[in-house]
């Protein structure tokens, strides 16, 4: 079970309410409001679901995700690019559920209109991602 949880403030329920993230013991749970009944939802089940969606959609990108790294560190090298390419492919999602997602980053993910949308059960209904303008380059 987690102790955080990594999506905390970007997770609604189904009519859009922003979904408390509360600890019972030391396990996170995200809380939704079920017309006045308070179902718990391990976030760890929740967070698995979002971070298999960005997993995937990473590896369907992975060749433009290498570049903008790439673009990103200011480095055009073999070994450079072998060894991000590598990252990409061996991304480790209980590395992630460990370490857990700094607030700042989850923060900008908010303001850039990133929410996730449950139902009372915790499945996975959408994602609300920002999209790059069409231009984007």
């Amino acid at each position: 079970m987690a102790r955080q949880a990594l999506f905390s403030g970007l997770v609604y329920d189904e009519r859009e309410i922003p979904v408390e993230t509360v600890h019972i013991g030391s396990e996170a749970y995200y809380m939704v409001d079920d017309n006045g009944f308070h179902r718990h939802i391990e976030a760890e089940e929740v967070d698995r679901q979002v971070l298999a969606v960005f997993i995937e959609q990473l590896q369907e990108n992975k060749d433009l995700a290498v570049e903008q790294a790439l673009k990103f560190i200011g480095r055009d090298d073999l070994f450079t690019k072998a060894a991000i390419d590598t990252s990409v492919r061996n991304i480790d999602m209980e590395q992630i559920i460990k370490q857990g997602i700094p607030e700042q980053a989850r923060n900008m993910m908010g303001m850039l209109g990133f929410r996730i949308i449950i139902n009372h059960h915790g499945d996975l209904v959408r994602m609300d991602q920002p999209s790059a303008p069409e231009d984007f380059d």
